[in-house]
């Protein structure tokens, strides 16, 4: 079983979620309940780390844009978002979430990637949601 990921491999982990995000955007009340099923994951963890500490801003994020509250980003942002949740919300992934505390590295790393690609639109979204003071809506 592989410990480390490498960039590349964590790219092509998020791309292979696309088809999957783009489908949940096409169904509001699915991709409510995803969301909700991944906030209950994110109180399991018990370290979560700098590379995941991003999800729950990810999270508003998707949420705001679902609402068509925040609709100023590209699309490929928010399939790219929807992909990386896809992945860290899945049990089963390269390593498995069971191990502790190693079994989220491989999720880290494909939320890391997620966020060097998406970094611009997500500042851009705080600043949003901090002149229309809005808060986290997890």
């Amino acid at each position: 079983m592989k410990e480390n990921m490498s960039e590349q491999e964590a790219l092509n982990e998020l791309q292979k979620g696309y088809s999957e995000a783009k489908e949940l955007l096409q169904d509001v009340d699915k991709l409510e309940r995803f969301l909700q099923r991944l906030e209950k994951k994110l109180k399991t963890i018990p370290i979560a780390g700098n590379k995941l500490a991003v999800l729950p801003i990810m999270i508003s994020l998707v949420r705001s844009y679902m609402k068509k509250e925040y609709t100023d980003i590209p699309i490929g942002t928010i399939v790219a978002i929807i992909s990386a949740l896809i992945y860290f919300a899945s049990p089963i992934d390269i390593v498995p979430d069971s191990i502790p505390v190693i079994g989220y590295f491989d999720d880290a790393t494909v939320v890391g990637a997620c966020w060097k690609l998406v970094e611009s639109d997500i500042d851009e979204y705080e600043k949003w949601r901090e002149l229309n003071g809005k808060i986290i809506d997890l």
